[in-house]
């Protein structure tokens, strides 16, 4: 793959950062589809908050996608290759069940539902499968950092359009075409794969389960340093992850209101890490990966200890905008440089 860099702009405006743009958007479109704008739908048709509970266990599918990802490796379906032959197949999949899962009538055939809901995330998994390798092998080195950056813009939008605009519809409209409408935005993803082209392989595929887990598995672990890198991929998010499932807590016991968290917290916050995500990606392409992981790592520790500012101000927007704001912005950074990574 060739290593010479193009100018940054004519990069980012590039077929190829488009097209990981565009797949982006369809790795993420479906998650909240079974995830919180489908639970909220439940909410809605009265179904007991138990039974809501249950259908969190739909998202265990994009946890246990290594299972089934080495048949991707090994085999492909027609003529679009083995990368673009899945990501076809799931996405057109994925616009026949989504849609399908929209004509449900939940009080009347739940287990119709989850079993659809499971469906989706299994295609949706199986997607991002296809996506991620297809991404790691059509990019180049010095353009897996913004590669990445766009895959995750795209993710993120698509979240924002199937969590808030499809809650937003559905005052408008029924859920039935608030899923039908979220289904043909799957469209985006099809024509990216119909216009990307497929890597070339560089040795032929592996048809064994020992030669495309175990094998390289134990290759991997062989090489020196390799429990420093999985205790790095381990650790290097762990902070934000453990802080942010805490921040909505710690937000009330501050004495914030629901409107200023909302505001502030979510909506500034999305905002923020999509100004993250896109720095990330422009720092990568200029000093590498390896560095801006050092520089990043240190801004998300100092980002998550901002909060401490909150203990001493009290309920003051400024303060949470601003522990937001850099929590954000340092957060995406970071996610844009551990995805290259």
């Amino acid at each position: 793959m060739s290593e010479s860099k193009k100018p940054f702009f004519q990069e980012l405006f590039s077929k190829k950062m488009l097209i990981c743009l565009l797949l982006g958007f369809a790795s993420g479109l479906p998650l909240l589809l079974t995830g919180g704008t489908l639970k909220l739908w439940l909410a809605e048709a009265k179904v007991d908050i138990t039974t809501i509970g249950y259908f969190s266990w739909v998202g265990m599918m994009y946890s246990l996608k290594f299972v089934w990802a080495p048949l991707l490796d090994s085999y492909s379906i027609g003529k679009f290759g083995r990368r673009r032959s899945w990501m076809m197949l799931m996405q057109l999949a994925l616009i026949a069940v989504i849609f399908m899962l929209g004509q449900i009538d939940p009080l009347a055939s739940l287990s119709t539902m989850a079993v659809l809901a499971l469906i989706v995330a299994f295609f949706s998994a199986t997607q991002d499968i296809a996506i991620d390798a297809f991404r790691r092998e059509y990019l180049d080195e010095n353009e897996l950092g913004l590669g990445s950056t766009m895959n995750m813009y795209g993710y993120r939008v698509s979240m924002l359009v199937s969590g808030g605009l499809a809650v937003a519809m559905a005052d408008h409209m029924s859920w039935a075409n608030v899923y039908l409408v979220m289904s043909g935005l799957m469209v985006f993803g099809v024509v990216a794969t119909f216009f990307a082209p497929e890597p070339k392989l560089t040795e032929a595929p592996v048809k064994t389960f020992y030669g495309s887990v175990v094998g390289p598995f134990k290759e991997f672990l062989a090489r020196d340093g390799s429990l420093v890198i999985l205790l790095f991929v381990f650790l290097f998010k762990l902070g934000d992850a453990l802080s942010g499932s805490m921040l909505n807590p710690f937000y009330k016991e501050m004495g914030f209101e629901k409107t200023d968290i909302g505001l502030i917290a979510k909506t500034f916050g999305l905002a923020s890490s999509l100004v993250g995500l896109f720095i990330g990606g422009v720092v990568i392409y200029y000093i590498g990966i390896l560095r801006s992981l050092w520089i990043f790592g240190i801004l998300q520790a100092l980002s998550t200890a901002s909060f401490a500012i909150i203990t001493y101000t009290g309920p003051q927007n400024w303060a949470l905008a601003f522990a937001v704001i850099f929590e954000d912005i340092s957060s995406g950074m970071g996610s844009a440089a551990f995805v290259a990574f």
